[in-house]
């Protein structure tokens, strides 16, 4: 049969027999967005140059083979697309496009600083559970907090307790103005996170040019991962080192979770709490990951909250190495501080110094950095030198800026979301 027959017969068999085109031609599916917010971690700081040290574990090497195409470029998705609002102290800026790496922190963001964070992953396991294009809506700065920047509309004004007042009087401070201050700072990144939500939702074809209106999209999850600021601001909380400690960021997330399904008129939402593991996995109570994953455990959330714990992913063997490194580079301190006592407690750092010391004469920045490039190098070695430059590439409240971490974290969210999602699919 020719073409023109076929196609002549097709039109008929489908207009006698409900004939559902496929291909092109068939019926387009609702956008999926998914929600990213929080801080810095959130943004991601892991260099992308680190992304190959996934394929040093063969654990992790598959992922890596989903993060690079078949030539070995970074992988650029065809049905992901991802807005992504950030700023820096010049201002707030959006970049959009198709998911690929390069969505991770940046110092201006209209330019890429070559990094990624859990959106990379994370698209990338979404997409694999649904076969319709999806949107990424990605809102998120460093270095902010639960109780004031995201602070939720409906937990009121940020309280100051009687403790912190007298800490900031006894510093001088003008209380009248520091009050004020914090009454504007106060949700300001919550306003900042729904307004661009909605705006990018009133007209999704500004970031997906193939977004089929007639069909529309589905809120499909919301992902929150941040927590430094409130895990070590001992004035918000003066008893964190005691069970309950963190009990009001518990009380923040849950008010958290409920204000952005109403802002964004989508009630059973899923949503996903990325749980600080800065540190990895220990032995001691963590108070404040307890508080981050409490609201999981209401009855109200039950079925579509979930938290995921991101200690598991942290890097050991480079937390390890990290320690070496660290040790190492205080050697320095100690000798600008002429005490070379604190530096020959290590046996390989006291045969080296000989070299340098001149009797108990203060040695010069120079030579002392002569020393510590010495040391590190019998020390530490190249090959570990080699791991470093691999896997590392920021500090340690950035998971190291490890990509191997990042990519494992924002795998484990897509996950979590999608056994939300098939959850709630099964109970309707």
């Amino acid at each position: 049969m020719n073409t023109s027959r076929l196609m002549v017969a097709l039109t008929l068999l489908s207009m006698t027999a409900g004939f559902v085109p496929t291909g092109d031609a068939a019926e387009s599916k609702p956008l999926k967005v998914y929600i990213l917010a929080g801080q810095s971690n959130m943004q991601g700081h892991a260099k992308i140059e680190t992304i190959d040290y996934l394929g040093d574990d063969p654990a992790t090497a598959p992922l890596l083979k989903e993060m690079r195409d078949d030539d070995g470029n970074f992988t650029v998705s065809d049905d992901v697309w991802i807005s992504y609002l950030t700023g820096s102290k010049e201002g707030n800026g959006e970049v959009a496009g198709k998911l690929t790496t390069g969505f991770g922190a940046r110092r201006n963001p209209g330019e890429s600083d070559g990094k990624i964070g859990p959106e990379f992953t994370f698209g990338l396991t979404v997409d694999k559970g649904y076969d319709g294009p999806i949107l990424l809506i990605k809102t998120a700065w460093g270095g902010k907090s639960l109780h004031t920047d995201f602070r939720p509309p409906s937990s009121g004004p940020y309280e100051f307790n009687q403790a912190h007042l007298e800490t900031l009087e006894k510093r001088g401070k003008d209380l009248r103005q520091v009050q004020s201050e914090k009454k504007l700072a106060t949700g300001h990144y919550y306003r900042l996170m729904i307004q661009h939500i909605q705006k990018v939702l009133s007209d999704p074809q500004q970031v997906v040019p193939a977004y089929d209106a007639s069909v529309g999209y589905e809120l499909a999850g919301f992902v929150w991962f941040q927590g430094w600021n409130d895990k070590v601001d001992r004035n918000t909380y003066p008893r964190r080192t005691e069970p309950g400690g963190y009990d009001l960021y518990s009380q923040l997330m849950a008010n958290f979770i409920r204000d952005v399904r109403n802002d964004l008129s989508a009630p059973q939402m899923p949503f996903v709490i990325g749980v600080m593991g800065v540190g990895g996995l220990r032995d001691q109570p963590e108070y404040f990951r307890d508080a981050m994953a409490a609201p999981s455990l209401l009855p109200e959330f039950k079925q579509n909250v979930t938290a995921v714990p991101t200690a598991p992913y942290w890097d050991q063997p480079l937390s390890d190495l990290s320690d070496e490194i660290g040790a190492v580079n205080k050697t320095a301190y100690y000798l600008k501080k002429n005490e070379p006592k604190n530096v020959i407690k290590d046996p390989i750092a006291a045969e080296i110094l000989k070299k340098y010391l001149d009797g108990d004469k203060v040695m010069p920045n120079k030579r002392i950095n002569e020393f510590v490039k010495e040391y590190r190098s019998v020390r530490i070695g190249a090959s570990k030198e080699e791991m470093w430059k691999r896997g590392a590439s920021n500090a340690g409240y950035h998971y190291l800026g490890c990509a191997k971490t990042f990519a494992l974290i924002g795998q484990a969210f897509g996950e979590a979301c999608l056994e939300i999602e098939k959850r709630q699919a099964s109970t309707r």
